[in-house]
């Protein structure tokens, strides 16, 4: 004969907002606006209901909630790499103010060519997130159109005159954060020209990255602009390990440079390394090197490299601002925000000690 099987617990009633709204003696608007960061909603009496909601165990559902409001709090980031120092840094800032606001973040990667898998497409889909943004142009538009519902795609502009670059896509709609990176070569440039530069070389990355193409084209006009030869250009793909083989090749088979300019802080780190430990010349006296990002390697003292910043916070921020105009304004034509670049002087440029 068979035991009886032991009566299982009961499982504990699930925490309702009705629930909280009785025990905090507020009504249950106030919860709900006391769930919303964007909420007007006294400090001190959200913080009396998030307490009592606490001690409930009470969460907000989100999916009930998406069904009325048509809003999912989702936001999706197409990256190509998440280990990079750049792209490590700013998902990490871009999430903590994602939070912040309300959000939380579903993180989808391509394949190594920048193409994306179709089924994380349709996992997307079913996510319905309320924004997407885009680090990877090969994902295009109107790739995106078939898959996104109302949301409208975030790309990242490189435009090589200051300005927008607009939708230019007369079917599907997207909106732009554009990186001004003219005013920061500029800037590299007329310091590197001014210690004696004329001989300027460029560490490219990849050569399907639209945002090195437009660093290269703009560091050539400034170069015409300041009457100084087009830049020697360095195939590189933004990594340590090409940037430093590259480099030996400038200086052992090619005619070498007055300064090296590297598409990212990354690759000029494998430049200086191979300056300074395989070809034993000196930064910056013999031969000066700028870099792009700044990133929070490149104060390190090893480093202290010159670089071209584009200011992390301010690139966050704005991303945020076209995600909130845009739910504000669903319809709205094509949306722009753009961010400066400014030059970070350190170590790695200065005088050069020219050969009698």
């Amino acid at each position: 004969m068979n035991d009886p099987e032991p009566d299982l617990p009961e499982r504990p009633q699930r925490a309702t907002a009705e629930m909280v709204a009785r025990i905090a003696k507020v009504s249950r608007v106030a919860v709900s606006r006391a769930f919303n960061p964007g909420a007007s909603i006294k400090p001190e009496k959200r913080a009396h209901i998030l307490e009592v909601a606490q001690d409930l165990g009470y969460a907000p559902d989100r999916a009930a909630r998406a069904l009325v409001t048509r809003r999912s709090h989702l936001v999706g980031v197409i990256v190509p790499d998440v280990c990079s120092p750049w792209e490590s840094q700013e998902i990490d800032a871009l999430t903590t103010a994602l939070q912040n606001e309300g959000f939380a973040t579903l993180l989808f990667k391509t394949r190594t060519d920048y193409s994306i898998d179709p089924t994380l497409l349709t996992y997307m889909r079913g996510f319905n997130p309320d924004s997407v943004i885009a680090y990877t142009e090969n994902v295009r538009p109107e790739t995106l159109a078939r898959v996104l519902d109302r949301a409208v795609p975030i790309y990242i502009g490189y435009p090589v005159v200051s300005g927008g670059t607009g939708s230019t896509d007369e079917v599907h709609l997207f909106d732009s954060l554009n990186v001004l990176a003219r005013e920061g070569i500029d800037q590299a440039v007329a310091m590197m020209q001014g210690f004696g530069a004329r001989r300027i070389a460029y560490l490219s990355g990849l050569a399907s990255s639209l945002a090195s193409v437009a660093r290269e084209e703009t560091l050539r006009t400034v170069l015409r602009e300041r009457d100084l030869p087009n830049p020697k250009v360095i195939p590189g793909d933004f990594t340590y390990d090409t940037a430093y083989a590259a480099t030996l090749d400038l200086f052992r088979v090619g005619e070498g440079a007055d300064a090296i300019f590297a598409a990212n802080d990354v690759g000029a780190f494998g430049a200086i390394d191979a300056l300074r430990h395989e070809l034993n010349l000196r930064v910056p006296e013999d031969v000066m090197v700028v870099g792009f990002d700044d990133i929070a390697q490149a104060h390190w003292k090893s480093y202290n490299l010159t670089t071209v910043k584009i200011d992390l916070d301010q690139r966050v921020r704005a991303l945020v601002r076209l995600i909130l105009r845009r739910l504000k304004d669903p319809h709205a034509p094509p949306m722009e925000e753009s961010v400066p670049t400014r030059l970070v002087v350190r170590g790695t440029v200065g005088r050069r000690e020219l050969a009698s």
